[in-house]
């Protein structure tokens, strides 16, 4: 009854949260209109103004592949576990070689037996976006099957694991690890900014490891240092992704911009995709924050 009761209220806010009714900033969808002309490969932009309500989108609610942006709802199944009891936050944790996902990942270079407590696994699958960590994290948190029941359970219909998840087989050839809209990946980071994903202690924790992320040389590139952003970034070889909820002087704002179907797959700073992040969150800075007068120091390039 208590588990019921509990679905039925998570139910109640994510309709009450997606049934919002959004007013259009024209002005902006038109910039964001001309900002993709050209782009050789499909883009979908979901952007919005937490402060005033207004939104500005494209292709919002069509499936693009998460890539690692779908660590956020992983680590999203692992807070559900610690407040059902299940797990605790500091953990101690035993390293198997089993474990290993081929790359660069911290978690990877420990040896087999090694310690680690569940607080660090989870920095690493979110901060330095560590592969290894985040399959271990997936499977901790019951596997794909259910943390995609913890999605559907807040309502959003297209934010699911695909990879070693029963079921999925074919939405991971299509989409690979995760799939889901620039509309819902957004409001999922609105919804733990908010205090309404797990519950506020666990919403909190949450935040804060989102707010902590290596890899800046994309979306968060283009915001001053000094400003707090909470973001998830997702990259493979055809499809560049990033989400980023940023706590700006004059308001938050929320974004998520994906491609997928890209013609360059190149890994290099001037990628056509991770051009179009960068140029878009320039953009939404100067657009929410237009007497800042901010700027990327000159040289930055060669830091990243």
């Amino acid at each position: 009854m208590k588990s019921l009761k509990l679905t039925i209220i998570l139910l109640f806010t994510s309709i009450q949260l997606f049934a919002q009714k959004e007013t259009v900033d024209h002005k902006l969808n038109k910039m964001l209109t001309e900002m993709v002309k050209g782009f050789n490969g499909d883009v979908g932009i979901y952007i919005k103004n937490l402060k005033t309500g207004k939104v500005a989108s494209l292709n919002a609610d069509t499936i693009f592949p998460t890539a690692s942006m779908i660590k956020v709802p992983i680590t999203c199944g692992i807070f559900n576990k610690i407040e059902k009891g299940e797990l605790a936050y500091q953990t101690e944790l035993v390293y198997k070689d089993s474990l290993l996902y081929a790359g660069e990942d911290l978690l990877g270079s420990f040896k087999n037996n090694e310690k680690i407590v569940l607080s660090k696994v989870l920095m690493l699958m979110i901060t330095t976006s560590d592969n290894t960590a985040s399959l271990w994290s997936q499977s901790l948190a019951g596997t794909g099957t259910v943390i995609n029941e913890l999605m559907e359970n807040y309502g959003f219909q297209h934010t699911r694991v695909n990879s070693r998840t029963p079921g999925r087989a074919d939405n991971q050839r299509k989409y690979g690890w995760g799939q889901t809209t620039p509309r819902e990946m957004a409001t999922l980071l609105t919804l733990i900014r908010d205090g309404k994903m797990i519950n506020e202690a666990a919403s909190e924790r949450i935040y804060r490891n989102l707010i902590r992320i290596y890899y800046d040389h994309e979306a968060l590139s283009e915001i001053p240092p000094y400003v707090q952003v909470a973001s998830k970034s997702g990259a493979v070889n055809a499809a560049r992704s990033e989400v980023a909820l940023v706590n700006a002087p004059h308001g938050d704002y929320v974004f998520c911009i994906t491609t997928k179907n890209q013609k360059d797959t190149s890994w290099i700073h001037k990628n056509e995709g991770t051009t179009l992040i960068r140029k878009l969150s320039k953009t939404l800075w100067n657009y929410f924050e237009p007497k800042s007068n901010w700027q990327p120091a000159k040289g930055m390039e060669k830091y990243y």
